[in-house]
C-alpha cells in the first residue's frame, strides 16, 4: 500500500487549494483515507476522514466548514478541498489508511493509521 500527497503551495489568506491523495496497492474499497498535518514544532494533527466504501466523512472541528473531502475511486484518488484559508493552516499535509472501524464506522484514528507516505506542504501567509 502506497499513499501519496500533493498540491501543496503557498496562498494568501482567504485562499483555496486542492490536495490529492492518490492511493495504490489496494486490493478493496474497504478502508478510509484520512488526512492530517503537522505544522512546524507541533505535533500531527488529525483534519479528516472519508470511507471509501461509502462516502462517510469526519472532520476536525478547526476545519470544518472550509474544508471539503471528497472521492474519485476509479482514480484512486482523494481530494482535499481548502477553502477560506489562514496562517494557522500552515502545514505539511499527509494522508494516510485507516482499516479499523469503530461501532461500524472509520475514525482515523492516528494510531490506526498505515501507509504514510510524504506529505505536501501548504503556506497560507497575511
Amino acid at each position: 500500500v502506497q499513499l501519496q500527497a500533493s498540491g501543496g503551495g503557498e496562498v494568501h489568506t482567504g485562499g483555496s487549494l486542492r490536495l490529492s491523495c492518490l492511493a495504490s496497492g489496494f486490493t478493496s474499497s474497504n478502508y478510509a483515507i484520512g488526512w492530517f498535518r503537522q505544522a512546524p514544532g507541533k505535533a500531527r494533527e488529525w483534519v479528516s476522514c472519508l470511507g471509501m466504501s461509502d462516502g462517510s466523512t469526519l472532520y476536525a472541528d478547526s476545519v470544518k466548514g472550509r474544508f471539503t473531502v471528497s472521492r474519485d475511486n476509479a482514480k484512486n484518488t482523494v481530494y482535499l478541498q481548502m477553502n477560506g484559508l489562514k496562517p494557522e493552516d500552515t502545514a505539511v499535509y499527509y494522508c494516510a489508511a485507516d482499516g479499523r472501524r469503530y461501532g461500524g464506522s472509520y475514525q482515523c484514528r492516528i494510531y490506526d493509521m498505515y501507509g504514510w507516505g510524504k506529505g505536501t506542504l501548504v503556506t497560507v501567509s497575511s
